[in-house]
């Protein structure tokens, strides 16, 4: 078996909180407006058309950023949140730039980093992943979105391409996520496959797809026992 020389990164659910994040700032401002909602369920029901809206797309003329905002804007439409301003929306939309990371994520990069390439392989944007990587102190040797490559995961165009960009056959690259559809579809490319569970990635809801594949490369609970499964 080939050795593993680069790690490419899920970073939506995998890195970043999202659904505490984004399930904050629609309280904070359904507050200001006097707008009672189950904010949880919204919450995901917002993560999950974004999702639809920006997988599988092959150059598209609109980014992460743009389908954000018009999935807002539908449900602000379907669930009655017509008092949120333009403002309004703009900070919510803007909170996708400031998320947390996990925790468990930046001391077991470092480790990582030492030995590998790291790399943030995504579907969101460039900026957006520039902001939140500055602003929990994310260290990548590399970023590359889908939106620089204009096909989008889980197109095998994207996982193909990504390959070629770092400079390593996909055998010789780990992905690393918490969903089955990214594995699955960098495995058919020939990447490597790691499983990071993430529990809390949808709130008390949990993930809608929690089962790993067992014959994955690898299943750990968190970032710590992958450096650790890996030697670093």
């Amino acid at each position: 078996m080939s050795t593993i020389k680069a790690l490419t990164f899920d970073t939506g659910g995998t890195i970043l909180d999202w659904h505490r994040g984004i399930a904050a700032a629609l309280a904070a401002v359904g507050a200001r407006r006097g707008i009672t909602a189950d904010w949880a369920a919204a919450t995901n029901e917002y993560r999950r058309r974004a999702l639809k809206g920006m997988t599988r797309q092959v150059r598209p003329n609109f980014n992460i950023d743009d389908v954000h905002r018009r999935v807002l804007d539908e449900l602000a439409t379907e669930f009655d949140w017509s008092a949120l301003t333009d403002e309004d929306r703009a900070v919510i939309q803007r909170t996708w730039h400031t998320l947390d990371a996990w925790p468990d994520f930046l001391d077991a990069l470092a480790r990582l980093r030492r030995r590998h390439v790291v790399a943030s392989f995504t579907i969101l944007s460039t900026s957006l992943i520039v902001d939140v990587s500055r602003k929990n102190g994310i260290d990548w040797d590399c970023v590359v979105s889908c939106e620089m490559i204009g096909s989008y995961k889980p197109n095998p165009e994207a996982y193909a391409t990504c390959a070629q960009w770092l400079g390593y056959r996909p055998d010789e690259i780990l992905m690393v996520a918490c969903h089955n559809f990214d594995l699955r579809a960098a495995r058919n490319v020939g990447y490597r496959s790691a499983f990071v569970r993430r529990p809390d990635e949808w709130g008390t809801a949990g993930p809608p797809d929690p089962t790993p594949d067992p014959s994955y490369d690898f299943v750990v609970d968190d970032f710590g026992a992958l450096a650790e499964r890996l030697g670093c």
